[in-house]
């Protein structure tokens, strides 16, 4: 009796995940919301393997002058998903005359990874920090799987393991900035102390009711 022929696989290939998600482990994301609003620091190393390439890589990108997103994971996908991101807010801007709120924006990119995990998954964790003029600052955090959860603190990586229990005993609601920073300088102290990786610097930014800055890493 003859065995039935195989039939051929149609559709993209799933990509290999395992690799890239241990190397976005070893990176470094983080978010506070305070009182009107939301900050984001990721490490600077752009790293694979055992070889950092360089310490200068902004992992932080402006998606609009409301919006911010972390990222950590493949080179590759982060910044290929993150332009994605960033370029289809701002055609919906210019389509439709206004701009995707926070909300609207983390549904947007949820349902994105949701579609791609199908096929061939972004190997990407996301903060996404926002500041709408109705709802304040808002802060959600997306992983390669597709969750999505509002928070009011996050962090991506091995270095949660350090850094979780300071921002759980430390954050409180309606934190002025400078303390939110104070709160970030310990988060990053307790980093370059206790993690195995070497991480010097870190980009950090905010994103208030003026728009988004640019800030110096707390020291």
């Amino acid at each position: 009796r003859r065995a039935a022929p195989r039939r051929r696989a149609t559709g993209r290939p799933a990509r290999p995940v395992r690799g890239a998600v241990h190397s976005a482990e070893m990176e470094c994301t983080l978010g506070i919301i305070g009182d009107g609003y939301t900050l984001i620091a990721a490490d600077r190393n752009a790293a694979r393997s055992i070889v950092c390439f360089k310490k200068d890589e902004d992992k932080v990108a402006v998606l609009d002058s409301s919006k911010l997103m972390g990222s950590s994971g493949s080179q590759a996908d982060t910044v290929c998903f993150t332009e994605y991101v960033q370029k289809n807010m701002a055609l919906y801007e210019i389509t439709n005359g206004l701009k995707l709120s926070t909300p609207a924006a983390a549904s947007f990119i949820r349902n994105e990874l949701a579609r791609a995990l199908r096929k061939g998954p972004y190997q990407t964790n996301l903060l996404l920090g926002g500041y709408d003029g109705a709802d304040g600052a808002s802060l959600y955090y997306l992983d390669y799987m597709a969750s999505s959860n509002k928070v009011n603190y996050g962090c991506h990586g091995y270095c949660s393991n350090f850094v979780l229990s300071i921002m759980d005993r430390e954050w409180t609601p309606g934190m002025t900035e400078a303390q939110g920073l104070d709160l970030l300088k310990k988060c990053i102290d307790e980093i370059q102390v206790r993690f195995l990786a070497h991480m010097p610097l870190f980009s950090v930014k905010i994103v208030d009711k003026d728009g988004v800055r640019v800030l110096e890493q707390p020291k």
